[in-house]
This record gives C-alpha cells, structure tokens and sequence, in this order.
C-alpha cells in the first residue's frame, strides 16, 4: 500500500470488520478445517488431499458473520456485555474462532488461557483476570480440562449452569463446554446457543454499536520475571492494524489460503494468523487442534495453502517427517517464520524444498499486538536470516543505553517501541506497566540489538533471562516459584541452555533440605502435574552449592557454561 494510504480497519471495531469483509467477500473461505467434517467430528487419517477438500468443515465469510451473530447473542443470554471478561480454554478448534469474533462484537474482552496450563495456572489467571464466564473444551490427549476446572473450582460440579457460586473466584458465573460433551454445573454448548433466541437483532445491534476502537478487547497472558504471568490488554485498534500490516508486508489479498498451525491462544495464532485473514480477505487452513507436522502438510496440499506459519521447530518437523519426500506443496509462496532466531540452513530448505520462496521473519511481542517488525517478500535471504526485518508503518523503534541515550547505527542497545500497537498496559498491574511503557509511550522489550545502516535490526540478545523454547517464552523466576512449594527443596535456580531442537531449553539446579530425600525424576514428575509441559525442566541437577559471586549471588551464566559442556552442547550454542 502507498505510504499515505490509511488501511480500511483504522476506526473499526474487530466485529465491524467481520462485517466488512463478510459483505465484501460474502461466498469466500473464511475457515476451512481440515481435520474435521461438518458436523466437527474428525476425518479419516488416510483421505487423499480431494477427499479431504471436499469433506472438511468449511465456513464462508457470510456464514461467518451469521454464525458469529448467533453466539453473540447466547453471550448476551448470559447476561454478558461490553467490558465484561470472559476466559477462554483450548485448543484450536471452530467455536473458539467464533467466540473471538463474538467477544469483540458485543464489547467483551476475552481472555486468552493456554491449553497447556494446569490446575494452578489456570486458577491463577481465572482469579487474576476477574473472569465473569469460563470457555473450554472437554478434553485433548492427556489434558483432563473438566478434571483441572472441577479441580480448581470443587464448587462447580455442585451448581447448576449459570448459578455458580465460589468463594475463591467470585465474578465467575457461567461455565460453558465447547465440544458436545459436558459436565455438571456447565452449559452445553446447543443450550448456550439456545439461550440466545431470545435475543432480538435490534437488541444485538444496540449492544454492537456500543465498543470503540480504542477499547480493551484482549486480555493475554505473557509470564513476567516476578514469577506471575501478567495480562496483556490489546485493543480492537491494536490488533487490526497489526493483522493488516503483517498481511500487507507478505502481500496478502483474497486469494491467499494461510495454514495456522500456531494456537488460536497466542498472538501467533489469533492475531498474525486470524486477524490477518480477515483484514485481506483471506481463507484461514486450520490443520489439527495442536501442532502436528502431518495434519500441517495435509492441509497445505488440500486447500492449496499459498501461506504459511510457523516457529523454525514447526518448519523442522515438516521438513523431517517421512511423508514429506511425496508431497505436491507448489502451491506454497509466503509466510512468517518467529519465536526464534531462523537458521540459514533451515531457510534454505524452506525455500528451496518446501517451495515458500518469499518467506518473511517477524519480530515482536504479545504486548506489541504482536508485530513490531518484519522482513519484506523481496529481502534476500541473508537479510531474512540476519535481521528481523524493518519497522511496520506506524511504528517507531529506537535502541537505549542502559542510561536510556538513543543509539546509532551498528551499537548494541534495549530495543524501544512505538506505535498502534502498544498495549493498554498490564491488567491490575500498574507497577508492570510503568515499568514496560515510559512517560513517552515508548514499550521497553527487554531485548538487545543492533540497527544496520540499512534500517534492519538484529536481535542479538536479551536483558532479561527469559528462555525461549520452540517458540514460547518462559521465565526462570515463576519455575523457581512453584520448585519453593515443594516441602525438600531449599534453593533452586533456572535457566536456559542451548538445545538443537528448541533452541533453547530449561534447565534447574537444585539444592534438598537436609535431611529430605528426593530424586531428580521424582522434581520433574512433581512440575509436570502443575506446570505446562514447556516449561518442565528438561534438565534438572541436585547439588549441594551454587556458583555464587562475592556478594553472594548466584552465577547463572556460571551454571549454564558447566551444562553446555556436561552435555556436550557447544555445537548447540553455535550453531
């Protein structure tokens, strides 16, 4: 677009945008998922890519804008309206879509939850982020979804739908299954669907024409160093400008097909993937619930994916899984490659043999709604691998010295953000807030880089020790945290070590309790019933002393050096 050109969503809300483009691309593919047939039950493993096409659960824009009306209502059945917040809890699967677009039309916020927390995550964020009703799936592989709810809240397999009642998380009223099974003190989904009749399209319009722009309409949860995520608020505003920038630095139109393997819970997923889609016109492939690197290739061949996403793990499996060799993925072009710096080699094998030759990398964070900047289609391939790209339009971005100078060309400094998609703040954390957003505006990311003479940065570190594993940020402070509960541990740090798979990976040093017994197996079993499986240490040491400095603080920079050359992870760190 030319620079002075104003992008058709500046002003919108995210439900009006839904109207928009269903209006204007009313017989398109809004969502196709692959994995499922109409009636959201899974298809047949071995279907040929024809098959597949003409079985899959398949909605338009028109189809869309209907189904999206229908839910809004049973939200305002519930008695839940604009400013209200309300949790949402799984995997990637139709009706979350539809609950992000219904949200967002009646003025809801919604609340983002990782389907891979456990119980205390879970009831963390629930209490946290005054929830007033709670989304969520039955169940996905080994996650038991009403076992942790019932769980944390005993109460609810007690009350009766919409009438529930709990000292611990007071605001929360109303608990809705998303899949057709249920449970007591829940509502099915049909019933919250039913619920809504009684709504009148007047009464839905009235509701609608109520958000702003400028009004918190996501609360998503990014984990801070004080131990305890923090709830990200991103305004209708902030994440439509994103969606439309994002799109436009990969040339998207109503043509393009985007496979979104990432979750719908991440930015990755909800924003650069589903609000992409919907500012360009564009269809979103679903794959599978989870990532899985056959469903992915699967559904690139199927639905012809011209785009696709993923972390440089993601592109790994699909490179490596043993169908790959026989697949037909020429209809492959673009896409966003994040998370994690991108190796040169693996760019090349994207490109080359999976065919996406103008294959972007984007940089952010979930506070920046996520974007901040991204290579462009015509970049050369160093530049792709090298840099994280150049500034979206409307951003502006700077490097500080630790004394907060700006910084020229080629000197390493804190990269500073400015621009549409700054967030509202963290909620209820006005501390966080003043800490990541200065007086000026400017959002501090805790990253280190460099600005080449070029205008592109590069991504050269970080101040804080958060680990990045496959994608997903995680910090040291809230593993060592829950590793306090446990009654033999006295001391404990975390931190990140190099991993050829993950890039990096977690690993823990611990010291027992004179007198306790406990084995590293049995720590690693304690964290896998409460934690998200990321964040489990893969690697966990007892010892008896901790690398300290003088002052008598620990040296994890000490501990990391010793694990990279116990394991032999040197190559790792380099590579």
């Amino acid at each position: 677009m030319a620079a002075d050109e104003t992008p058709w969503v500046e002003g919108l809300t995210i439900g009006a945008a839904v109207r928009r483009t269903a209006k204007a691309h009313p017989d398109a593919d809004a969502f196709v998922f692959t994995e499922l047939d109409a009636s959201q039950q899974m298809l047949p493993a071995n279907l040929t890519p024809a098959e597949r096409r003409r079985r899959a659960l398949r909605v338009s824009y028109r189809d869309l804008d209907a189904k999206v009306d229908r839910v809004a209502k049973g939200l305002l059945a519930l008695g839940i309206g604009k400013g209200d917040h309300v949790a949402v809890w799984a995997t990637n699967w139709p009706n979350w879509l539809l609950l992000q677009f219904a949200t967002a039309r009646i003025g809801a916020v919604m609340v983002l939850i990782n389907p891979a927390y456990r119980t205390h995550e879970l009831a963390y964020v629930l209490k946290q982020s005054d929830a007033c009703a709670l989304f969520l799936i039955d169940a996905f592989r080994t996650s038991d979804y009403f076992g942790m709810v019932n769980e944390a809240i005993p109460e609810l397999k007690h009350a009766q739908p919409g009438q529930l009642k709990s000292g611990d998380f007071p605001r929360l009223k109303q608990v809705v299954a998303m899949k057709p099974a249920t449970a007591p003190g829940m509502w099915s989904w049909e019933d919250f669907l039913r619920g809504g009749e009684g709504i009148s399209d007047q009464e839905l319009a009235e509701r609608e024409s109520l958000p702003r722009p400028t009004d918190p309409i996501n609360i998503q949860y990014t984990s801070g160093t004080t131990g305890f995520p923090k709830g990200a608020m991103l305004t209708h505003r902030n994440l439509l400008l994103n969606g439309y920038y994002i799109g436009d630095c990969q040339r998207i139109t109503e043509t393009d097909r985007i496979c979104i393997p990432v979750p719908f819970y991440h930015c990755f997923g909800c924003v650069v993937g589903v609000l992409c889609c919907l500012a360009r016109g564009a269809a979103m492939i679903i794959p599978a619930q989870h990532f899985d690197p056959e469903a992915t290739l699967n559904a690139i061949e199927a639905e012809r994916a011209t785009t696709i996403y993923g972390v440089p793990t993601m592109f790994i499996a699909q490179l490596e899984h043993p169908s790959f060799a026989g697949r037909d993925l020429k209809s492959l072009r673009t896409g966003i490659m994040a998370g994690s710096p991108c190796p040169i080699e693996l760019m090349k094998r994207v490109v080359d043999h999976m065919g996406v030759r103008e294959m972007t990398i984007a940089y952010g964070l979930t506070e920046t709604s996520p974007v901040i900047t991204q290579t462009r289609t015509n970049d050369s391939l160093e530049l792709r691998v090298q840099t994280v790209g150049r500034p979206l339009p409307g951003w502006e971005v700077k490097l500080v010295s630790p004394d907060g100078h700006s910084l020229p060309d080629d000197e390493q400094g804190e990269l500073c953000a400015r621009g549409h998609g700054v967030m509202l703040g963290y909620y209820k954390m006005p501390e966080a807030t003043a800490a990541a957003i200065d007086g000026e505006g400017w959002l501090h990311s805790g990253d280190l880089a460099l600005r080449l003479p070029n205008g592109c940065y590069r991504i050269t570190g970080r101040i804080k020790d958060m680990i990045c594993r496959g994608g997903e940020n995680i910090y040291p402070r809230e593993i060592e945290e829950f590793l306090y509960t446990h009654p033999s541990v006295e001391n404990v740090a975390v931190f990140g070590i190099p991993d050829p798979k993950f890039v990096e990976n977690v690993a823990a040093w611990v010291k027992i309790r004179d007198g306790q017994q406990i084995t590293e197996d049995e720590i690693r079993a304690f964290c896998k019933k409460s934690l998200a499986h990321y964040k489990v240490p893969r690697h966990i040491r007892l010892v008896q002393e901790f690398p300290q400095t003088v002052t008598g603080k620990i040296q994890k920079f000490r501990m990391r050096e010793i694990m990279i050359e116990e394991l032999g992870l040197r190559q790792a760190e380099t590579a």
